[in-house]
């Protein structure tokens, strides 16, 4: 049912988007469907199709994760280093002066190889005959890469397999990234292509597709494979991926280097030639034979190990070795008769057919594979070679008919064409695991991709928090009052140094305890009312006037403001308790009054800001949500 469902799915992203995925290895293919499902909390097929009849943006995050991009410049180096010292300058010493050089860069990607094959080639042509020989044809099926590839624009990351004399002679360095030349991009023709249903670029010396055709299934690979040997020129050259390999196209391409997976295109036949092989006479008449001679050749001819029958124009049997004697059951007194009437209990096949069409095209005939049956030999295979006997005036005399026992032979051949397909299967197998391999491979490297991007937006934000850590800790340690944050359930999330100096309790000891269960001089349960108003939603501060006794036993009016902590959704998540001497709050409201010196002091707003006072001037800081409170771990 749930194959069902899945091809239900890939009918409907053919019909609707044009893209067939059928070509493609059904296991890969699940798995990375499987992926993009998981990623967006989907769990069956069908509820997938009914998503993407709902949502039509999502094809597109399905195609891409389908299409791993996974590239780079020069990937796998000994393959370019090959390229560099072997391959392009033969192709371009094949050439004459002047001449034309077509490449064609199939699933290019975002640009990386078909950039790699110019800088290769400019640097074997020079800058000026590459732009005026060269045309790179760079397509692939993705729009999204290819308008990538188009602006050629690269990080520093990208461009690290670059070495730095290529970087320099190449490149242009903007905004902190790469731009690929223009002048040699000129060069390089961007174009979408469907290497399953469009026409192959045509008359390339050069077709460079890695790590593209193991995605598809054994079908499509040679349907693809046929299509790039037929777009070659004559020795044109085919560069495929380190997972690729071609094990059933012997006929059209040989390994250039199998190791590097470079193979060159066999010759190209234009129509068949007929050859016609003719044989003239000597002209020389033999010396008439002895008796002797006569006597030996029959005698040569009896002790033949393969039986032998001759006839002449007539059909009638003239002799037949001791083989042929005991194979037949013949005898002399069967000499004379016509082969028709002959007894041969065992004939493998009907000779009178064989015999005629030897005579009429005067040349011998073959009767090849006849199984023998009807006899005691029954199973064995006969080879039957028919040969026209001809004088000297071209006049046919008659016809020799020699059975030859191929049994062995074929059983041989039959046992040697298993093998062969079995080694093809176990190679096929073999490759498909290896081309398995190579897709998961790259399916780990673009994740991993992913992962240190998501790595360098951590840092990023990282760098972000521990700047508000050092913010709110400077902001903290400046108040010259008690500071504690808590939560809704009176948890102590933030105890600042004012507040360990009154009260003789380190932060460390602090956090996490509940209020009321703090065993300092300060009464919590006479603050309890007023901070169970501000954290129901009362509006504005609450100030509450206690008897306290400060870490070094004395007595005072401790002043305790407390302030809502409001959240990124504006709901109380807390309160922020701030606690001084009523003292030093008079003495400072005082000299404010007056606009002596210049005291400080802080409070906390009606809106749940932090107040810094000045006796000229007062300064509001943000509010600060209990958020901001959490990720404060650097704060005392």
């Amino acid at each position: 049912m749930s194959e069902d469902v899945f091809d239900a799915l890939l009918d409907h992203l053919c019909q609707t988007r044009g893209f067939d995925f059928g070509a493609y290895k059904r296991a890969s293919l699940k798995r990375r469907i499987d992926k993009r499902m998981e990623s967006i909390g989907i769990k069956t097929y069908d509820a997938y199709l009914d998503h993407l009849e709902v949502r039509q943006d999502e094809f597109a995050a399905l195609f891409n994760s389908i299409l791993i991009n996974v590239t780079s410049f020069f990937r796998d180096e000994p393959v370019w280093e090959f390229m560099a010292s072997d391959v392009v300058p033969a192709l371009i010493k094949a050439k004459d002066r002047g001449d034309s050089i077509r490449i064609w860069s199939a699933a290019c990607a975002s640009g990386e190889e078909p950039y790699t094959l110019a800088m290769l080639f400019a640097d074997a042509l020079g800058e000026h005959a590459f732009r005026e020989r060269v045309k790179i044809y760079a397509t692939d099926v993705d729009e999204q890469s290819l308008a990538e590839a188009r602006q050629a624009t690269y990080s520093p990351r990208q461009v690290a397999g670059v070495s730095p004399q290529h970087l320099e002679k190449y490149f242009d360095h903007v905004n902190g990234n790469y731009v690929f030349s223009r002048e040699l991009r000129r060069s390089v023709i961007f174009g979408r292509h469907d290497l399953i249903q469009d026409a192959p670029i045509s008359r390339v010396d050069l077709v460079a597709c890695r790590n593209a055709l193991m995605y598809f299934n054994a079908e499509t690979q040679a349907r693809i494979i046929a299509r790039m040997y037929f777009a070659l020129k004559d020795t044109g050259i085919l560069l495929l991926g380190k997972a690729e390999i071609l094990f059933n196209h012997a006929t059209m391409f040989v390994p250039l280097d199998l190791k590097r997976r470079i193979f060159r295109t066999t010759p190209k036949m234009s129509q068949r030639q007929r050859l016609l092989l003719t044989s003239q006479a000597s002209g020389q008449e033999l010396a008439a034979p002895t008796l002797t001679h006569v006597r030996m050749r029959e005698a040569a001819f009896d002790v033949d190990a393969t039986p032998q029958i001759i006839v002449d124009a007539e059909g009638t049997l003239v002799l037949a070795n001791d083989q042929a004697r005991r194979q037949f059951g013949l005898s002399t007194r069967d000499l004379g008769r016509l082969l028709q009437d002959l007894e041969l209990p065992y004939r493998p096949a009907e000779l009178r057919s064989g015999i005629d069409q030897a005579i009429a095209d005067n040349r011998p005939i073959t009767m090849k594979d006849v199984e023998w049956r009807g006899g005691p030999d029954d199973g064995r295979v006969m080879a039957i070679l028919i040969t026209p006997l001809v004088d000297g005036a071209g006049i046919v005399l008659g016809q020799k008919v020699a059975f030859a026992d191929v049994t062995s032979f074929r059983r041989l051949q039959d046992e040697l064409a298993q093998s062969k397909q079995e080694l093809e299967t176990a190679m096929e197998e073999l490759q498909s695991t290896n081309e398995e391999l190579e897709t998961m491979n790259e399916e780990l490297q673009s994740t991993n991709e992913e992962l240190q991007t998501m790595n360098e937006e951590l840092r990023t934000r990282s760098g972000e928090l521990n700047e508000v850590n050092t913010f709110l800790k400077s902001i903290l340690t400046t108040f010259r009052a008690g500071v504690a944050v808590i939560d809704r359930g009176l948890q102590i999330e933030v105890w600042n140094d004012r507040a360990e100096d009154l009260w003789r309790l380190r932060a460390d000891e602090a956090r996490g305890m509940h209020l009321l269960n703090l065993d300092i001089g300060l009464p919590m349960t006479d603050l309890t009312s007023t901070i169970r108003e501000v954290l129901t939603g009362a509006d504005g501060n609450r100030v509450a006037v206690v008897q306290a006794t400060n870490r070094r036993g004395r007595r005072f009016h401790c002043r305790v403001t407390c302030s809502p902590l409001v959240g990124g959704d504006h709901k109380v998540t807390g309160a922020i308790l701030i606690m001084e001497d009523q003292r030093d709050f008079d003495d400072a409201s005082s000299s404010s009054s007056r606009g002596d010196g210049a005291a400080t002091e802080s409070g906390v707003s009606s809106d749940g800001s932090l107040l810094l006072m000045t006796s000229r001037r007062t300064t509001a800081w943000p509010s600060i949500s209990s958020a901001r409170f959490r990720n404060c771990s650097a704060l005392p």
